[in-house]
């Protein structure tokens, strides 16, 4: 992969499970580079709850189901209203009324109303009835890399179309908005090299 952080006609598609708050940071981040460079945001559904259903421990801590909600949620808002509309509700989720961060998701039934969104998708938490479009998503992310991975994942489309994906990276703060655009200028490059596979601090 080519090019330089200022090239238009890149575009970062974005999996994100909503309920993770360092996916947070991460998606705060992606934006901010986004609004400084030319730069296309495709956001996407992922799940923990689909990632580790099969392992024998439960590494989110999460007996009751409860990470299920809000990325079947984020499913239906995906399925019936774009990404662009996913990316609205996930910001909504963790962000006040006026506009402050959260340290936590909100009220799904408020970010939904606060997204525009029908209050009819909140039941989509508790039902079915898009697992199987959360699943579709999912995977559409996950299987693009060949490791044990988490949330986000993110695959970086440059002009040439080639693409990389890779977990990551993980945040644990949003970065200053100079600080943005250093970070992203270094994911070019690490992710440019053909042999580049992970880095973990």
């Amino acid at each position: 992969m080519t090019g330089t952080a200022t090239e238009g006609g890149w575009s970062v598609d974005f999996w994100l499970d909503p309920a993770c708050p360092l996916t947070r940071h991460t998606a705060r981040w992606i934006a901010q580079v986004a609004d400084q460079v030319a730069l296309q945001v495709r956001w996407r559904v992922m799940s923990l709850s689909v990632l580790n259903e099969h392992r024998d421990d439960d590494p989110e801590g999460d007996p009751h189901g409860y990470l299920w909600i809000p990325a079947r949620v984020a499913a239906a808002v995906q399925t019936e209203h774009g990404h662009a509309a996913l990316g609205t509700f996930y910001t909504a989720l963790w962000t006040e009324p006026d506009g402050t961060a959260r340290e936590w998701i909100g009220d799904i039934g408020e970010a939904l109303y606060r997204s525009g969104l029908p209050a009819a998708l909140a039941e989509a938490g508790t039902a079915t009835d898009y697992d199987q479009a959360l699943r579709v998503s999912h995977h559409a992310g996950v299987d693009r890399i060949d490791a044990r991975i988490g949330t986000p994942v993110v695959a970086i489309t440059p002009p040439d179309g080639t693409q990389r994906a890779f977990f990551g990276p993980v945040l644990n703060a949003t970065p200053a908005r100079a600080d943005a655009i250093r970070l992203w200028e270094a994911t070019l490059l690490m992710v440019g090299v053909p042999a580049f596979r992970e880095l973990k601090a």
